[in-house]
This record gives structure tokens, C-alpha cells and sequence, in this order.
């Protein structure tokens, strides 16, 4: 059984990224599972830092790109929306070159709040890093009255 509020597509999701940082540094949406989300981001200049191996940031960036859109695809988005509260992220071998896949899959899914494991591995399969992600479920009138 699915827990998504609705069937959701690849292109779906390449739209609701369109003009942010996913598309800038090419992470790629590559499956929809019944209980998970996959996607890859290449190790390169983009991703990077200066000792050349994959930058801890770039892997929460892929972690939190995830997870967040994981908690925003469980939702009804008519009434609801997810917000990252918190991230913490393990860094256990480092990536060089190639594409990273991160896989999010939720450790817990209740009414106010939403929290994903994060799987990045390498192209061999070596797991890179693992992060858990927060998220805040609110509901969209609370966005309007509190701006």
C-alpha cells in the first residue's frame, strides 16, 4: 500500500523543482516507490568542496530535497504543507566522482510530524552517508495568518 496522498510522477516532481536548487546542481528523480523516494546528484564542481570529495552540505541538500518533498507528497497539499525542522547526517566514506543515490524511506509518519531515514550511497553501492530528517506537517491557514 502506498502512502502518498495521490499517485505521483517523475515529471510531477521535476515541475514542482522547476526554477530551485534541484534543478541547478542536476539531482535527478529516478523512483516512486510504495514507501520511498530515490534520487541522484553528481559528485562535480557543484557538489564538491575543496579537498575534492563530496561536500557534507551538498549530501543534506539531497537528503533534505527528499525527504521534505517525501512528507509533502503523504500530504492533502490543499490543506497541508511540510517544513524541515531538523537534519543531522553521518558522513561514512567519501564520494569522488560519479552520481550519489539517495533513497528516503519514513521512520515515522504522524499528523504534526513527519521523520525520514536518508540513504546516499555511491555507484558501487558504499554507503556515503545517512541522514534522518524532521519535518513539521502545518496547515496552510496557519502561513496565513502568521505573515
Amino acid at each position: 500500500m502506498s502512502i502518498w496522498h495521490r499517485s505521483y510522477t517523475i515529471a510531477d516532481l521535476e515541475r514542482l523543482c522547476a526554477d530551485t536548487v534541484v534543478p541547478y546542481i542536476d539531482i535527478a528523480f529516478t523512483e516512486i516507490g510504495d514507501d520511498f523516494l530515490s534520487a541522484t546528484m553528481p559528485v562535480d564542481a557543484r557538489t564538491v568542496q575543496p579537498m575534492r570529495i563530496l561536500h557534507g552540505g551538498a549530501s543534506c541538500l539531497l537528503a533534505e530535497t527528499l525527504g521534505s518533498l517525501a512528507s509533502n507528497m503523504v500530504v492533502n497539499p490543499e490543506g497541508f504543507y511540510a517544513v524541515g525542522s531538523e537534519i543531522n547526517a553521518s558522513h561514512l566514506r567519501p564520494a569522488t566522482r560519479g552520481r550519489v543515490t539517495g533513497t528516503a524511506r519514513p521512520i515515522r509518519l504522524g499528523s504534526s510530524q513527519h521523520v525520514w531515514d536518508i540513504r546516499i550511497e555511491n555507484e558501487a553501492g558504499g554507503l556515503v552517508c545517512i541522514a534522518r530528517l524532521t519535518n513539521v506537517i502545518r496547515r496552510r491557514r496557519d502561513a496565513i495568518e502568521r505573515d
